[in-house]
């Protein structure tokens, strides 16, 4: 399986609120993400794993830091808090018959997941921003296109 990971320059870097010298996506979805962002008129501002987020992960009882893809604020007013997801890791996973280690690793990522994006949504709550998960069907409906 091909991964996507590397750096991103931006064409427009004065919309860029960050350490432009750092931004690194993950994932194609991120990449393209980010050049939407890059120029999109709705976007002012953006930055990427800029706001790290203390979280208490259920699984081995500590706290990690979680890094979230996405900080924007709006040309319209207001900010958004992004993470960006394949659908799939936004819910929990069909139990099996069979309990495989693919499924606890499943049960895992999505209990992670479900532990970051509640510290996130109390950190939007205290900061007045909007909590959003993108994933690939909400990019495609952005008309983010997701390939090449």
């Amino acid at each position: 399986m091909r991964t996507y990971k590397g750096k991103f320059t931006p064409k427009n870097k004065h919309k860029y609120s960050g350490d432009i010298t750092k931004i690194r996506y993950l994932s194609l979805w991120e990449r393209q993400a980010f050049r939407w962002c890059d120029t999109s008129p709705r976007v002012k501002y953006w930055s990427s794993e800029e706001v790290i987020i203390p979280y208490r992960y259920r699984v081995d009882g500590r706290v990690h830091r979680y890094h979230v893809d996405l900080l924007v604020e709006w040309t319209g007013g207001g900010t958004s808090l992004i993470e960006i997801k394949p659908d799939k890791e936004t819910k929990p996973p069909a139990t099996p018959k069979r309990k495989t280690k693919r499924y606890v690793k499943a049960v895992q990522t999505y209990i992670k997941n479900e532990d970051k994006w509640n510290a996130a949504k109390q950190w939007c709550e205290k900061n007045d921003v909007k909590w959003e998960i993108w994933t690939e069907n909400s990019l495609k409906g952005m008309g983010i296109k997701l390939l090449k």
